[in-house]
């Protein structure tokens, strides 16, 4: 049986796997089939993350990750996991191959997915124009003239961020009003570099290699336009990648899994969550890792309780 296993292989995955490899806890780090690498697989240069003053791509520094964790011993998983049984002290992973996996504890670590809008050419344009974080592209976007796709928040945010560095910024919302709190609103209302654009919809995206405009259809009207642009951030929501626990852990209002304060524990002992999928607010591929390294220290603190308690137990009964 093995010490930890850990799921997902984004930020937060790998440095997990690190951490609890150099801890001598050989972890097995299930990896996935055809999501490797999370989001940032998406990403082309980073330039945010510590220790790369020249950007790295977001695959290469995926792909980093994991030598630095196989160095240590990591084992790797291709596949999926598709069933939980997360109750009593032996932890079972089910794969797609059938194959039952067991560990005395589990580091959850799918983290999230943003919502797309769901239109022709939207995966082929990421990384060309079509972006989800502002916070990750908006460098990219100095004195050009951009849109924000969303009505919350989030979209506010994002909006009144990226005129740091556009030139000119469209937030397109679907209806008449928005759903932001009021005071994130009226911050945009008052930039001078945003302009609303109420009832409008995106139906179709232009540019071959890289994004040149968009097609806005009007919600009340059915009327088409086209928009020029450089660059099209949407911010209409993430969802964290929960559904294996649903009804095995308790989840927090935001969807995310809820662990005990600045801690990865979850409401299960010995079952840990890091990176996205319990944060609501950053989605940062460097808060990610560092929350792997939350989740590994505790995994290790919880074995080395575990391993004292089966001592006292061999001794009291010897």
């Amino acid at each position: 049986m093995r010490d930890v296993i850990i799921i997902g292989s984004g930020p937060a995955g790998w440095t997990a796997a690190i951490y609890a490899a150099r801890a001598n806890l050989n972890p097995l780090v299930v990896a996935s089939q055809v999501e490797i690498g999370g989001e940032l697989m998406n990403t082309t240069e980073v330039e945010n993350f510590p220790g790369f003053p020249e950007a790295i791509m977001g695959p290469e520094l995926m792909a980093q990750m994991q030598q630095q964790a196989e160095r240590f011993g990591t084992e790797v998983a291709y596949d999926d996991a598709t069933e939980l049984d997360l109750d009593g002290d032996v932890k079972r992973v089910t794969l797609g191959s059938g194959k039952v996996e067991e560990a005395k504890s589990v580091i959850f670590a799918t983290g999230s997915a943003y919502r797309k809008l769901g239109i022709t050419r939207e995966d082929d344009l990421s990384g060309h124009g079509v972006s989800w974080c502002a916070t990750c592209d908006g460098f990219f976007f100095r004195e050009k003239t951009i849109a924000v796709i969303g009505g919350g928040d989030s979209a506010m945010e994002e909006a009144t961020f990226l005129t740091k560095f556009a030139s000119k910024v469209y937030l397109v919302h679907r209806r008449d009003e928005f759903r932001a709190s009021k005071i994130m609103q009226q911050r945009a209302f008052d930039n001078e570099k945003i302009e609303v654009v109420w009832n409008s919809e995106v139906a179709d995206l232009q540019g071959e290699t890289a994004l040149t405009g968009i097609v806005l259809r009007d919600t009340v009207t059915g009327d088409t336009r086209e928009l020029p642009l450089d660059g099209l951030f949407v911010a209409i929501g993430n969802d964290p990648r929960t559904h294996l626990v649903h009804g095995k852990l308790d989840l927090t209002v935001d969807g995310t899994i809820a662990v005990d304060g600045r801690s990865s524990r979850t409401s299960v002992p010995g079952v840990f969550a890091a990176g996205d999928v319990i944060d609501p607010s950053y989605r940062q591929a460097v808060t990610a890792a560092a929350s792997g390294t939350v989740a590994a220290l505790d995994a290790e603190h919880y074995l080395a309780a575990l391993a004292d308690v089966e001592k006292a137990v061999a001794v009291a009964t010897a």
